[in-house]
This record gives structure tokens, C-alpha cells and sequence, in this order.
């Protein structure tokens, strides 16, 4: 209830109403857009490739781009580039210096850390169009010339630029993370049909309903679990000293910096799926060829004994990429200094570098729990995969984005609301 009396308050004020407005009308010409067909395509021929597919990682595409992948739609990349581009610059700004001083430049360095990422989304999003179109689409072409492929691949890089600047239209004008959001609007999409899927499999007894029964118990257990760790936080108590400032007395008052338990949120299973896709990218340009056969069977979800090691990969993937993004979002210098120039300490800590390096401890041991569970999340497909018979793309790690981008969403709304006095329903 006090989440429905948020969003009704959030609607009475004008600002947040348009804001949430422009929102929704972007996510709906993101559904337009991933309807709208590629032409020169054979359709038979296409489902008939899909059908007969064994890459398996086709589904990881399938996941950012709301099933635009498989229908071959003019948003068919999805935001894969961006994402990619995103990770090569974040790790930029741990190998070169000139990235990282951009990343301590502020606003001014975060524009033009954006405007390479946009440029680099470019330059991925050709090389992905070009490789789907004249590699795995290459069959489902109704006229193979190099006219129709360059054609094609131009529709498809303009498709991923578009999203590149649909979210970057939500983030100025809307509400929320504007790429999160377009995922997480594509996984919502085909709820619908996986949940048509899943019942025709009862009906024609495929899957006993007991064991549905059993995956929805496991969903709402996760639902739970991801809630509870989205929103935990490890709370370090900190004190401020007395100050006489003319005839007035400052500080003295007690407080806390929060350390979130999951401080990276979805980035590392984005981040690791992006990673798990670039051998399927490669095959896309050798189709036949037995580094195809061996990404099929090594690498491949579909493959045997490739899901293991796919799954394997995976939670690696994931831990190394967590401690990676938490290491860049929190920083514990930064943070001492400023208690210090504050007049702020920990209790039984110095001030300095013996404060430096007890937030980096108790970041490291609050980054492995959240490491653990994001490794344990985003494996719960394959299992359910392996063990019940169920291809169920919208597993884990779709419940994960959609809750997290969820949570994040009615947070920003409710830090709005709270900056105009209304009471919250995030506790």
C-alpha cells in the first residue's frame, strides 16, 4: 500500500509525472522499434535457423534485445555494443593514465569519457552487424549480394545507435537508467510467450506441473533473496568532533556510511555475459568452420560438455568482474579524506591510512557475499535447464536485472519525492 501511495503521490507532481510519462513513451517506441522487420529477409527460412540452432549464447542476444535477435529486427544488436563499449572503458581507466585522469576530471571528464564510449558503440555495433548478416543470417537472405549485406548491416548499426540515444534521452529527460531500463523493458516483453511456452509444455505433458509448481516457489524465493541483498548494507559508524566556530558549536553528531552488500548491482553479470558472447561473435564470420564446431561443443551453452564450462566461465566471470566495479564505483580514499577534512572518524580507528585500509577490508568481505550471490543467481538457468527439461530464458539472471532495475527506478522517484517532503515507501 505505501508503495502504491508513493506512486500516486509521485503523479500529483507535475515534474515527476512528465518525467514518468516520457519514460513509458520511450520504452513504447522501443517495442515499436523491435517489431519493425529487417526487410530482405525469407521468414520461414529464419525460423527454421532458430529452430534448428545449437549455439545456445544465441539467447544471451535475445536477452538484451527483447527477442528482436531471433525475429531479426531493426533493434536486433540491442544495446550489446554499448555495453561492450562501456566495459573496454572502464577497463581503460585501469590500464592507461590518460582515462583514469579523465575519470578524476569530473563532469567534464565523464562527457568525454561518454563521447568515446558512443563513438566505440559505433564501431562494435558495424562489426556485429556485419558479422550477424553475412555469418548466421547470411541463409535466411532472400538476395545474398554484397549490396544486401551492407544494406543490412547499415540498418542494424543505425538500430543500435538509436537505443545508444534512446537511453541517453531517458537518463536526461526520464527516470532511471536509461540502457538498464531498455533491457529490462525487452525481458518483460517476453514474459507473455516463455510463460505460453512453459503451459503448452503441461498440456501436452512435457513438464509435470508439480515441477512448475516447484520453479514458481523457487522464483519468488529468489525474488525475496534479491530484494533482501539489493537493499542490504554494511553500516560504518562514524563520528564527527566538536568544533567552536565563532560563538557557534559544529559536529558532535553521529552518523554512518552505508557499504551496499551488492555495490555493483547487474553490471558483472552484464559485463560477463558480454564476455561469453565474443566467441559466438567470432563464428558469425567462419559459419562451417570447426572453430565453429568447437564453440558449439566447448563454449556453448547447448554444448556437452560446453555448459559446465560455459557455467564455469561464468561464475568466474562474474566474481572477477564484481570486485572490478566495486573497486571503481567505492573508493576509500576519497571517503577518509573527506572525514578527515570534516573532522570525522570511526571509532578505534586513525584517521588516514589506517581508515583506508579498514574500508577496503570491509568492502573486500562485504564484496564476496555479493559476489557469491550473483555467481549463484545467474547459475540457477542452467541448472533449471539441466535438471527440469525447461529452456526458461527469463531465469536468474533476468529476475535479477528486472528487480534491480526495478529497485532502482522507485528509488530515484522516491529521492525525488523526497526532496519535496513526501514520505517514501523504501525503507
Amino acid at each position: 500500500m505505501e508503495f502504491l501511495k508513493t506512486v500516486a503521490e509521485a503523479l500529483k507532481v507535475k515534474e515527476i509525472k512528465r518525467k514518468l510519462i516520457f519514460t513509458i513513451l520511450m520504452l513504447v517506441v522501443f517495442r515499436i522499434g523491435s517489431n519493425i522487420l529487417v526487410p530482405g529477409v525469407n521468414r520461414t527460412t529464419l525460423t527454421q535457423l532458430f529452430s534448428n540452432s545449437n549455439l545456445g549464447l544465441t539467447e544471451l542476444f535475445n536477452l538484451f534485445s527483447g527477442g528482436s535477435f531471433s525475429n531479426f529486427t531493426v533493434f536486433a544488436l540491442g544495446v550489446t555494443p554499448y555495453i561492450t563499449a562501456s566495459i573496454i572503458v572502464q577497463l581503460l581507466t585501469v590500464a592507461f593514465p590518460y582515462f583514469e585522469n579523465l575519470a578524476k576530471e569530473g563532469m567534464e571528464g565523464r562527457k568525454k569519457m561518454n563521447q568515446i564510449m558512443r563513438y566505440m558503440s559505433v564501431v562494435l555495433a558495424l562489426i556485429q552487424a556485419f558479422g550477424l548478416t553475412y555469418g548466421l543470417f547470411r541463409r535466411a537472405l532472400i538476395n545474398q549480394n554484397w549490396v544486401v549485406y551492407i544494406s543490412i548491416t547499415l540498418i542494424l548499426t543505425a538500430g543500435a545507435t538509436f537505443l545508444m540515444w534512446l537511453g541517453e534521452q531517458i537518463n536526461e529527460h526520464g527516470v532511471g537508467n536509461g540502457i538498464s531500463l531498455l533491457i529490462f523493458g525487452g525481458i518483460v516483453s517476453r514474459l507473455p510467450s516463455q510463460i505460453g511456452e512453459i503451459h503448452q509444455r503441461v498440456s501436452e505433458g512435457g513438464t509435470s506441473p508439480v515441477t512448475v509448481a516447484i520453479l514458481i516457489l523457487i522464483a519468488l524465493v529468489v525474488v525475496v533473496a534479491i530484494i533482501a541483498v539489493q537493499q542490504g548494507e554494511r553500516r560504518i559508524p562514524v563520528q564527527y568532533a566538536k568544533r567552536v566556530v565563532g560563538r557557534k558549536m559544529y559536529g558532535g553528531q553521529s552518523t554512518h556510511i552505508p557499504l551496499k552488500v551488492n555495490q555493483a548491482g547487474v553490471m558483472p553479470i552484464i559485463f560477463a555475459l558480454s564476455i561469453l558472447q565474443f566467441p559466438l561473435i567470432i563464428t558469425y564470420f567462419f559459419p562451417g568452420t570447426k572453430f565453429q564446431e568447437f564453440v558449439e561443443k566447448y563454449l556453448s551453452l547447448a554444448g556437452s560438455p560446453g555448459v559446465w564450462i560455459y557455467a564455469v566461465l561464468n561464475v568466474i566471470l562474474i566474481i572477477a568482474f564484481n570486485f572490478f566495479y566495486t573497486a571503481i564505483t567505492f573508493n576509500p580514499m576519497e571517503i577518509a579524506d573527506s572525514m578527515k577534512q570534516n573532522g570525522g572518524y570511526i571509532p578505534g580507528i586513525r584517521p588516514g591510512r589506517a581508515t583506508v585500509e579498514y574500508l577496503s577490508g570491509v568492502m573486500s568481505r562485504v564484496s564476496i557475499v555479493g559476489a557469491i550471490f550473483l555467481a549463484v543467481i545467474a547459475t540457477i538457468p542452467t541448472l533449471v535447464s539441466e535438471y527440469s527439461g525447461l529452456q526458461i530464458s527469463f531465469g536468474g539472471t533476468s529476475i535479477l536485472i528486472m528487480v534491480g532495475v526495478a529497485l532502482d527506478t522507485m528509488q530515484q522517484i522516491q529521492n525525488q519525492m523526497l526532496m519535496r517532503n513526501y514520505k517514501g515507501f523504501l525503507k
